[in-house]
Order: structure tokens, then sequence, then C-alpha cells
């Protein structure tokens, strides 16, 4: 009964279609339909009966549908669509009219672009100090500081106005996120993330500065704006990122300042605790600044190691901010440790450098009260030696204080020997002067410590030279040298033709790259034997005639540049000197040569030096005769009157060619200016150059010569090298239209 009643509650209307769907799914499962038990359960068997389980094909075509099959054309086109639909058994649904079709509504906005329009305007309302920002006004009598192109800062004015204003707009600048990364092709959420980091950043920077109640308020600029009277939160306009501008307001607060100051052991220094805590130049009162904390620090602990207190140690210092005193008590903990005085020195390598040697170089004696800033000396006047590639300098406690008196440290130095042998080539040239290739051996070590043997070759266009020279650094004392040499020179010039043999010795105070010194001198002895004959007896074919000449040659310098070899600030003077014997065919002659030499160098910005040169000289006691040609003075050449040729300037014999003088007057004035090429590698340097060499002993300047030009400079970390190219603009008979000129360094 239960089958049959469920079989007449489905609609007559709907069981061909159940009939259709029963027998597709016996098509599309018969295994499955004929495996049917004929009793099943009542449901199922409602929809799938007994007779469509034994006879499916039967079953699915006994309807009515089958049975009177498809209506024709003309039957569908005879039903009247205005006939009102009889109702449905089973149909609830109103039957459509066709009369009310509804109006066609906009698509709504794309998701995706909606929920990205809400994302920007969350992470906008979301930024620190953007609903402040909002919601009060900015600071209405600001004084705007722009950082980079996507930042502004923000500070008031008058009398909450911030003391290191600059010195905060430097550091957020160096360090701000959105200034590092302003190129970059950057979206609205990258910006908000990077306001975010400088703001944080700004707030720890005002505390730096002792604005420990700093507030930052951040606000976006360029977004597009509101409809008026729209609240926060709504749709913005447009955004282009790259207008977008973030800004801070800093509301600065009171600056804190330091409370009490305590120093651990410090007192424990006697007499030195004063001037030891003048060397921490922060006092109560004072603004708190945690950089100066830093610097002073290390103030402190120079001075101590500057006043004998070698194993002295200052520990990081403690900074306790009171807010409701809107002060910070600093500790800076000191421990002394006791007074020291220098011991010995020890070398690792005795037989390479001695201590006794290294003694020699420190600027300590032992017994001397202990500098950190001596042994710190050391270790640089070792490495200047050029014979290590490697030392380290530690102290040492040989002796603890006791009973008032110091204790001893001990200088221990390891040294790791470097290359002692150098092989070297220069090879020159110039239009006045030719071809010139040196070549030279030396070995810097090879009588220990610090004797330097050097054998060298020069062969030219107008000079052929081989050479022995003896060198000892830091002889009898620290920077003195000792210097011998001996050599053999022919030389051909316009002016001359000399074959020399010549010794020299001497003592010098030199400077070095690593210590450039003010003050430097040299004295020594010079004797030489030569035979020359000027341009005249050249071209007389006349035999050279042979002077012995005996000098006691004496220099004496002051440098206030900043450079040796590329100086751009300051100026150097230097005194030369040698009273001079010749004897020459039996006649004795007596004389004096003096040279005076100045330079200045004054920059102008970052691209432009000027310098100045002039230069003066004279030989006094004995007519020029009496002088042999190459002990006279000349100008001309690429370190002297650039745009004439070597030694062409001065007074001429009957041949026309150079004879030399008794007085000389050099002047030069350049501009060196850096072109930005080659990262600033490459500077432009025009030049005027002047001189005159007279007959008399006093100068006189009536001949003198211009030379006029332009140069290139390239710096290289061991100097300039300099291409100048000259012109005389008054010359001579057979002086050359232009001079070529190649070297390293500045021509001054």
């Amino acid at each position: 009964m239960a089958s049959t009643a469920l079989r007449n509650a489905t609609p007559t209307s709907e069981r061909p279609l159940v009939r259709v769907i029963a027998a597709l799914m016996m098509l599309a499962l018969p295994g499955q339909v004929l495996a049917q038990s004929m009793n099943a359960d009542q449901e199922l068997e409602a929809l799938i009966p007994d007779s469509a389980v034994q006879n499916a094909d039967a079953w699915a075509l006994d309807t009515e549908a089958a049975r009177n099959g498809a209506p024709t054309d003309a039957e569908v086109g005879a039903i009247d669509t205005d006939v009102e639909m009889p109702e449905l058994p089973g149909m609830t649904i109103a039957w459509p009219d066709g009369s009310e079709i509804p109006d066609i509504e906009p698509l709504s906005p794309d998701p995706d672009i909606e929920v990205a329009e809400q994302t920007t305007d969350a992470a906008v309302e979301a930024l620190p100090g953007q609903a402040e920002a909002e919601a009060v006004e900015k600071l209405a009598d600001a004084d705007i500081e722009r950082v980079g192109k996507q930042v502004e800062l923000a500070f008031p004015r008058g009398e909450g106005a911030v003391v290191e204003k600059a010195d905060i707009v430097a550091r957020f600048a160096a360090l701000s996120s959105l200034k590092t990364n302003q190129d970059d092709d950057d979206n609205l959420a990258q910006i908000v993330r990077r306001g975010r980091t400088d703001r944080e950043l700004l707030v720890e920077i005002m505390r730096v500065h002792g604005y420990y109640d700093a507030s930052v308020f951040q606000s976006l600029g360029g977004l597009g704006q509101r409809a008026e009277g729209e609240a926060a939160g709504t749709r913005r306009g447009p955004i282009d990122v790259q207008k977008v501008v973030v800004r801070f307001d800093v509301q600065p607060g009171p600056q804190y300042k330091f409370g009490t100051l305590a120093f651990g052991d410090l007192q424990a220094a006697g007499a030195d605790a004063e001037a030891l805590r003048g060397a921490f130049k922060l006092k109560s009162g004072d603004a708190i600044n945690s950089d100066r904390i830093v610097a002073e620090r290390l103030n402190l602990q120079a001075a101590l190691g500057e006043t004998g207190y070698a194993f002295a140690k200052v520990a990081e210092p403690d900074l306790l901010i009171d807010h409701e005193r809107r002060e910070g008590d600093l500790t800076v903990p000191v421990t002394l440790g006791g007074v020291y005085a220098f011991g010995k020195v020890t070398s690792s390598r005795e037989d390479f450098l001695s201590g006794k040697h290294l003694q020699r170089i420190a600027k300590f004696d032992p017994g001397e009260r202990y500098k950190k800033s001596d042994v710190d000396d050391l270790r640089q006047a070792i490495l200047a030696t050029g014979l290590v590639s490697s030392v380290t300098v530690e102290t040492r406690e040989a002796a603890t204080p006791a009973g008032g008196q110091p204790g001893t440290v001990d200088v221990d130095v390891a040294l790791t020997p470097g290359p002692l042998r150098t092989l070297a080539g220069l090879v020159g040239y110039s239009s006045g002067e030719g071809f010139r290739v040196e070549a030279s051996w030396e070995h810097r070590n090879f009588f220990p410590p610090e004797g330097m043997v050097r054998a060298r070759g020069v062969v030219g266009t107008q000079e052929q030279l081989a050479g022995a020279t003896f060198r000892r650094n830091n002889f009898l004392t620290r920077d003195l040298v000792l210097n011998a040499d001996l050599y053999a020179r022919n030389q051909v010039s316009n002016a001359f033709q000399a074959r020399t043999v010549s010794f020299t010795a001497g003592l010098e105070r030199q400077q070095t790259l690593l210590f450039q010194k003010p003050l430097v001198f040299a004295a020594g002895i010079e004797i030489l034997a030569t035979g020359e004959r000027d341009a005249a007896a050249i071209l007389a074919d006349q035999p050279r005639k042979t002077y012995f000449i005996g000098a006691l040659p004496m220099r004496v310098a002051y440098d206030g540049s900043d450079s040796l070899l590329d100086p751009k600030r300051g100026f150097r003077v230097g005194l030369r000197g040698s009273p001079e014997v010749s004897v020459q065919d039996g006649l004795r002659s007596s004389y004096g040569k003096v040279q005076f030499d100045a330079s200045y160098y004054q920059p102008f910005g970052e691209k432009l030096v000027v310098a100045s040169r002039v230069r003066l000289g004279t030989i006094l006691g004995t007519d020029i005769t009496n002088i042999a040609p190459s002990r006279r003075f000349y100008a001309g050449g690429g370190g002297s009157v650039r745009g004439y040729g070597f030694q062409l300037i001065g007074p001429r014999d009957t041949a026309g060619e150079p004879s030399g003088g008794r007085s000389l007057s050099e002047f030069s004035l350049e501009a060196r200016v850096k072109t930005g090429l080659l990262g600033g590698a490459i500077s432009v340097v025009p030049f005027i150059d002047a001189g005159a060499v007279d007959t008399t002993s006093t100068p006189r300047l009536r001949d003198i010569k211009v030379g006029a030009g332009i140069g290139v400079r390239y710096e290289t970390n061991f100097g300039p090298i300099r291409i100048d190219l000259g012109t005389p603009l008054n010359p001579s008979p057979g002086d050359s239209r232009i001079g070529v000129y190649v070297a390293l360094g500045q021509a001054f």
C-alpha cells in the first residue's frame, strides 16, 4: 500500500520525465539495476517499479508522448500565447504574463577593485599619527624641511623651536627609508610601510637629542580629495603615487637636561682628576645628547691614555631618565688601574729591525710617562719604513705601581718583513728634453737596520747616467737620513755639454707620505770633477774645460700645504744655499748660490684650486765666466716656464744658443678645475708661466718670456699624472710653437 501511495503522489505530468530519467539510469548502470531486488525499498520502488526492472525498454516507451508522437509545426504555431495558462497541479508560483519586465540594473563595481580601494583607504587611516594629523590642525607656523622627493619634516618656530634641527634633519636624511628608496617604483602600500618605519626613526632621533616626550604626527599629501562632508574612510579620488608626500609634524616637547654625573674611580686620580674630568665636556644642566655621550666617553678614554693610565677602562655609560624631573642621571664607570711609565722596546726580529733601532724611532724614552698616542705613532713610523708588511705593537706590564711610584710597561713589537727589493722603471718625454728612460734596482735593508743600496741608470736624449746610492733612514735619530751618492753623468743640451763625476754626502730630515712634516732641512758636501764646454765652444769645436768644484749645499723648507703630491690648500716656502769653490786651470773662484721658492694654494668651492708659484735665484761673488756652465741658472721646460724648450730662456751667445746667467726669476699661475669625468679623476688646468734669466746677480726682468697653455690631470692613488701643452707668447727666433710635458705630480 505504501508503494502505491507513493506512485499516486507523483504528478501525472511528471511521470514521463521520471520514466526517461530512470531509463537513462538503467542504460548507464545496467548491472546495478538488473541486480535490484524485487522487494526493494518503497521509495526506490516508487521511482523504478518492478515492471521497469523486468522490461526497461517497454516501460520507458509506455508514455502518452511516446504513443502520440511530437506535435506538428502548425500545431505549435496555433498556440495562443495570450491564453490564460491553466493551473498546473503542484505549481504554487504565478505564471508570468510577460508584461512586467524589470529594469536592467547597472553592474556593481568589480569586487577586487572595490576591495583594493577600501584597503588603500584603510592603510592610510591606519598610519601612525594619520588620524591625529587629520583630526587636528598641522603646525600653523611650521619650519618645513624637505628631505628627498617625498618627505617633509615640519618643526615649530619660535618658543618651541628645536635647537638641533639641522643635525636632526641631516641624520634623518642619512637613514630615511623613504629617501633611500625614493627612485624606486613603489606602490602606496610600500610608501605606507616605509613611512611607518621613518616615523619610528624620527622619534628615536628626537630621543637622541633629549626630546623624550616628542610626538610625531604623520600624514600623506597628494592622495586626491574627499568630497565635501565625506568622513574618513570614504573613497578618495585617483592617487598618483609619484605625487604622494609623507609629512611628519614634530611636537618636540621639553628637552631633557643632565642631572647628576658620576665617574666611578676618577676621583682616585688625585691631582690628575680635575684635568681628566675636564676631558669629558658634559656637565649638569646641559641638554641631553646621546651622540655627545659617546664622543665624550672616547675623549675621556684618550685623556686617560695620555696621562699615564695605560690600563684604564671606561665602560659603557648608563643614562637613567627621570620623566618627572625631565632630567637624566649619567653614570660613566671608570676604572683607573694606576699610572705607568715606559720601559723598553722589544722586537720579534732583532736581526731585521732591532729593539734598539725601534727605540730610536719611537718618540718616547724609557722612564717617560706613558702616552697611548706615542704607542700608536710608533706603529705608524714602523710602517713608514716600507720594510714590513704588518706590525703589531702591544704594551705589557713589567712592574706594578707601588709606593706612589708609577709602574712600568714594556712595548712589544711583532714584525712581518715585507718585500725588500724593487726593480723600477720610468719613461718620460718633453718636447724640450726629448725622451728619458730611467731604471733602478734597490734593496731597502741591505745593511740592517734600514740601510738601503740602490743602483740606477739613465738613458735619454740629453742625459746618460750611471750611479750608486747608499741611504740609512732614521740615522742617529728619527727621520734623519744619511745619504751618500756616487755617479758619472754625460749631459748634452743646447746650452752646454758636460761630463761629470760626482760624490755627495749629507744629512736630511725627510718627509714621507705618512708623515708630512712642516719643517725639513738638509746639509751636506759635494765634490765633483766636470769637463764642460758651452754652446760657443761647441760651435767652435773647442776642447772642454775641466772644473774641480767643492760645495756645501744646504736647504731649509716649510710645508704648510695639505698634501705632498697634490696640494689644494696652504703654502710652501723654501731656501737653498750653496757656498762653492771652483778651480779651473789653476784659477780659484769662490761664490755663493742662493735660491728662494714659494707656492700658494687656494680652493674655491669643491672643484677649483688656484695655485701660484714664484722662484728667485742669484749667484754672488764672481764673474759668470768663472762659473761652470752646468752650475749657472737656466729657465724653460716642464718644471719652469712651459711652452719653451728646456733651458732655452736667458742670455744667448754669438751663435744664438743659451749661455746661462747669474740670476733667475720665475712666476706661475694655474687653475686646477675638476671636470667630473671618470668619477672626478680628470681635471683641466689652464696655466700661464713667465721667467727671465740675467747675467747680473740681481734679477732685472728685461727679457722676461711668457708661456701659456692647458693641461690635463688624471688622479691616481699615488698622485696625479700630468700632461701639459704650452706655447710661447713672445718667442725668440728658433723657439718651438708647442711644448709637451708629461710627468707625475703637479707642476708645483
